[in-house]
């Protein structure tokens, strides 16, 4: 029997890649076979390397979305099944204080950058008659308001939004569109977190699991959304959060 969760054969485009959970992803969609193009408006050779190395095929691509539009000239002829937006930013300020300046920043990346990525490369799979699916990376904060994140939150309530429509619009095209909502992961963004004695352990006492996630947790479903076993599942935001939503 084939393989359920292989991607053999598939090239992906993983945007965000150079670190974290975007850099994790790529990994793990390599690891199941596919050549993956790792996009990043820094370099992502660290990404690569670290593919090669285990035996993968990858690439890197310089994508910077503060362009939204940066990444509407990708999918032409590219021969690209999987999507996953991962490239996201967030800027910190009370919302009495916010700048349209700082809202908009996060906007354009976060929902604009996103959803026009997605047209490009739905237009082409469409067009061309091919089957694909996209993950995007969405948040807590696509459920919770936060504090003093009032466009990140706006933006990743959006990519929740963006996720449901495409699902409906394009599952008879043979196209799956879903969104993983990350709980509190370990990486270089949440550092200064983990770092914190008393923030560390108040995020720990509210998490079922009673520790903080790996990126690889978030790249082992990534991998599924893209794979056969996944075939059925579409329009899904799926928390991976060690039980933080059901507290």
């Amino acid at each position: 029997m084939t393989d359920l969760f292989s991607l053999s054969g598939q090239k992906a485009l993983v945007t965000g890649a150079n670190t974290g959970i975007g850099q994790a992803i790529a990994v793990s969609l390599a690891g199941q076979g596919a050549h993956v193009i790792c996009g990043g408006r820094r370099s992502c050779d660290e990404t690569v390397a670290t593919i090669e190395k285990n035996g993968g095929s990858a690439e890197t691509l310089l994508l910077d979305f503060a362009d939204p539009m940066a990444a509407k000239d990708t999918f032409k002829g590219a021969g690209i099944s999987i999507l996953v937006n991962n490239a996201g930013i967030i800027r910190r300020d009370d919302s009495v204080d916010y700048s349209e300046a700082d809202w908009d920043a996060v906007i354009d990346v976060n929902q604009k950058a996103l959803f026009f990525t997605c047209q490009a490369f739905g237009k082409e799979l469409i067009e061309t008659k091919q089957s694909g699916s996209v993950v995007n990376i969405a948040s807590l904060l696509s459920f919770q308001g936060g504090v003093r994140v009032p466009a990140y939150t706006a933006s990743k309530h959006a990519v929740a939004g963006i996720t449901k429509i495409l699902a409906n619009e394009w599952a008879a095209h043979g196209i799956t569109v879903n969104a993983i909502a990350p709980g509190y992961i370990a990486t270089n963004n949440t550092e200064a977190l983990r770092n914190d004695p008393d923030r560390n352990a108040a995020i720990l006492a509210r998490i079922p699991a009673g520790r903080w996630g790996d990126a690889e947790d978030i790249g082992g479903t990534a991998a599924y959304l893209c794979s056969r076993a996944a075939k059925y599942v579409t329009g899904a935001v799926l928390n991976v959060d060690g039980g933080w939503l059901a507290r």
